[in-house]
């Protein structure tokens, strides 16, 4: 009986590990389809990829200007959306690749996690809920990580686009 049960477990850490050569696979099909784009609009930039976890990670890089990016990022969340398609095509499987351009989303974590330390202190302090305005999915994650981190929880309300984070007392 213990064999089947180390056997089940062996298949469980398999499904568990991500697949690093299909999430390199998924990057170089971004980049191809982001360059092609950059072609066709005329701008130069250049495309970096690279896997952290679970996730293959692309940035256009030494782009000029902010048209990639947009009001909020919304013009990024729009371009990741059809490089995640354009990969979806080609593979048959569904992506969950991560965009970023010109370094938006990593200086975006940076504030959104200082945004959630702060709402869990001001939580801690008054012993109430406290409301977020509404979030994309990346930005509500790095709040949620956030808040765990400070040792509270968090939930996320509302429907879609208006879906925001909650921060809850202890």
């Amino acid at each position: 009986m213990t064999e089947v049960n180390e056997e089940q477990a062996q298949q469980a850490a398999v499904k568990a590990a991500p697949d690093v050569a299909a999430l390199e696979q998924e990057g170089e099909i971004a980049a191809d389809y982001l360059e092609g784009l950059l072609d066709i609009a005329d701008l130069d930039g250049d495309i970096d990829m690279d896997v952290e976890g679970d996730r293959a990670l692309v940035s256009i890089v030494d782009i000029k200007g902010g048209h990639l990016v947009g009001p909020n990022g919304e013009v990024l969340e729009a371009l990741q959306e059809l490089t995640r398609l354009a990969v979806h095509r080609r593979t048959g499987e569904r992506s969950r690749l991560m965009l970023d351009v010109g370094g938006y989303r990593q200086g975006r974590r940076a504030e959104l996690s200082k945004l959630g330390a702060k709402a869990a202190e001001d939580v801690k302090r008054s012993g109430e809920a406290k409301s977020l305005q509404p979030m994309t999915p990346f930005e509500r994650k790095i709040v949620h990580d956030a808040v765990a981190a400070a040792g509270l929880r968090s939930e996320s309300e509302g429907e879609e686009p208006d879906r925001y984070v909650v921060v809850l007392p202890a």
